[in-house]
């Protein structure tokens, strides 16, 4: 995938020198409205076995990291590889100024790259601008799971968003 440079902002695939950058903004974005438990990461180390670089686009504006958006295959069954789970964040510095919408573009872009034909996501129910905008991005509930979480004295649905991306038999070839 080629970088990117929308707007005056840089997306490109995560290096190992975001590391702390991506624990800080996971530790800002990453609340009891966003995220059923918190992100807790003990050491660089703890975080890069669960994101290693490349594992993420990240948003760049003027080398300050503004954003990322995570992607993975979100089990190692063969029958599974269409699929690919995201998750975003944008710094709270940041947000509404189109970087969510050019990382989400840009792993579609990706995902289309690599046969990738569905992209999907968890966001909570009280999230709801997360939910407007991944509705904006093209994203329509797949599932729920009604009271799923505890969170700030109230019940609150894990809802499953997806974007089916099509195209021809290496799926992918076009974008919805």
């Amino acid at each position: 995938m080629k970088l990117s440079n929308r707007d005056r902002f840089i997306i490109r695939f995560s290096e190992i020198k975001d590391v702390r950058e991506l624990i800080h903004l996971d530790h800002m974005i990453w609340t009891e409205n966003t995220s059923p438990g918190p992100l807790l990461w003990r050491s660089q180390e703890d975080y890069l076995l669960n994101a290693p670089p490349g594992s993420q686009l990240v948003a760049l504006k003027d080398d300050k990291l503004c954003g990322y958006v995570g992607f993975g295959c979100p089990s190692r069954m063969e029958s599974n590889r269409h699929v690919c789970e995201v998750n975003i964040a944008v710094h709270p510095d940041y947000q509404r100024l189109g970087i969510g919408r050019q990382l989400i573009e840009a792993i579609k872009e990706h995902a289309a790259d690599n046969a990738i034909r569905k992209l999907r996501l968890r966001v909570l129910s009280c999230n709801e601008s997360a939910l407007s905008f991944y509705r904006k991005c093209g994203f329509v509930e797949e599932g729920r799971l009604r009271e799923e979480f505890y969170l700030g004295g109230r019940y609150v649905d894990e809802i499953f968003m997806c974007c089916m991306l099509t195209g021809g038999e290496g799926y992918g070839d076009h974008l919805t």
